[in-house]
């Protein structure tokens, strides 16, 4: 019995590395497009734009990086795109191009534990979400009480964007945007412990827990607090919903759940033919016309 369970242990220390702590994962792709890529013309706008170096020191200590782009004309709209998984900003640049063509300024930073940023473990959006409360509340104080912001997240800056939605951010944000961000990273790990490493669920869920006591002892959250279903439940201010129909990483039926779930207004886009975080890639105009027609409704 004492052989099994330290194997046991051992096992669920390399899945809560494998998971949480900064490293590179072989399983996690993303940086800068190709020129064969269908967005590179938008990443390559992006790089081009003259770009002011932006930081923020965390509740605990950590300091952020980022930078904040200009719109090209003077607004008060202020869009704040938040990259995902085991990647750094670079993932999300098409994403801030196309907010800077909305007209707004915007601010792409290194969540923590990621690129320029500080930080030894991924907080699965939660951690994160605390993270842009604090970026939130600094651009208003330097901004202005007159900002609009919308919060823009992908993959799990999607999760990180519904979690914040339900921490009642400052009246200033006025809208979300989520593109294939997770219903509840209990489920996801399941999800991926069996896509990825063939595992029961008799083995799984028990080592999830055991996941979740690590992370609170380590990291300082549980899993508790990462359940994009229940944060939207306290939702009330608009928030649009994307998703690839063929997502294989974060399956594609947790749209489902997350837009049942939301209590404010709600828009949804399922790309057709998309995996994960290829709903822009596979068909950009369409894209682009969904995101405007929401902000164009929502942030007038």
């Amino acid at each position: 019995m004492t052989i099994l369970a330290l194997g046991y242990l051992g096992m669920s220390a390399y899945f809560f590395h494998t998971a949480q702590v900064r490293s590179e994962k072989s399983f996690v792709s993303g940086g800068r497009l190709k020129p064969t890529d269908h967005l590179y013309a938008q990443q390559q706008a992006w790089l081009a734009l003259p770009k002011k170096p932006v930081q923020l020191k965390t509740e605990d200590g950590l300091l952020l990086k980022g930078d904040y782009v200009p719109a090209d004309q003077p607004t008060k709209k202020i869009a704040i795109v938040i990259h995902g998984f085991s990647v750094d900003h670079n993932a999300n640049i098409t994403y801030a191009q196309l907010m800077h063509e909305q007209g707004y300024n915007v601010v792409l930073a290194d969540n923590r534990a990621a690129g320029r940023s500080q930080g030894r473990y991924i907080g699965f959006g939660y951690l994160e979400a605390k993270d842009y409360l604090a970026w939130i509340k600094q651009l208003i104080k330097q901004e202005g009480a007159d900002s609009e912001i919308v919060v823009y997240g992908t993959s799990l800056g999607g999760a990180t964007t519904m979690l914040l939605a339900g921490m009642q951010p400052p009246k200033q944000v006025k809208a979300f945007i989520e593109d294939c961000g997770y219903n509840d990273v209990r489920q996801e790990l399941y999800y991926e412990a069996n896509g990825m490493y063939h595992l029961p669920m008799w083995i799984t869920r028990p080592m999830v827990e055991t996941l979740s006591l690590y992370s609170r002892w380590l990291a300082g959250y549980s899993y508790d607090q990462v359940r994009p279903t229940e944060a939207l439940k306290h939702n009330r201010r608009p928030i649009l919903f994307i998703h690839g129909s063929e997502d294989k990483f974060v399956p594609t039926a947790m749209i489902h759940d997350v837009y049942r779930a939301n209590r404010g207004p709600k828009e949804q886009y399922i790309a057709k033919s998309a995996g994960h975080m290829d709903a822009y890639q596979v068909d950009p105009q369409k894209y682009e016309a969904v995101v405007s027609h929401f902000l164009h409704r929502y942030v007038p």
